[in-house]
């Protein structure tokens, strides 16, 4: 049985939130969302939880940090190539979100990233990994 990865993140307005997320080509699980939270699918065995702001909370024994203001996680993301890189940070910055970081050549991967609509940063990358080396 393999482990699967749900991420937690807290949003302001889940109904913008994951319009967001649907304009950069993910979808929802709807077994597992509702007017608290929506199960973005990521791949097969991840998955983002988008919660409320309120809802988030009951789930924390510490302050809540305001992505806007500091950097808790940065999620990173895979894709199939560099064009593909690209397509997601434009589509991020078409649908309100921000990249605040400039794109890196590393010559075996590729990176550039976007923050979303809550601050939330994604890093997305591809890499050859053959010509990683190692």
């Amino acid at each position: 049985m393999s482990t699967k990865m749900f991420v937690n993140l807290p949003v302001r307005d889940l109904k913008k939130s994951m319009a967001f997320f649907a304009a950069l080509g993910f979808s929802f699980n709807p077994k597992f969302s509702n007017e608290s939270g929506a199960c973005m699918v990521v791949s097969e065995e991840n998955f983002v939880m988008l919660l409320t702001e309120a809802f988030f909370k009951t789930f924390l024994s510490k302050p809540m940090a305001d992505a806007r203001e500091t950097t808790q996680v940065l999620i990173a993301l895979s894709c199939e190539s560099r064009a593909k890189v690209e397509m997601m940070v434009k589509a991020a910055l078409a649908a309100g979100g921000t990249t605040p970081r400039p794109a890196k050549d590393h010559g075996f991967m590729y990176q550039h990233g976007f923050d979303d609509l809550d601050g939330n940063a994604f890093e997305v990358f591809w890499m050859d990994e053959a010509a990683a080396g190692g």
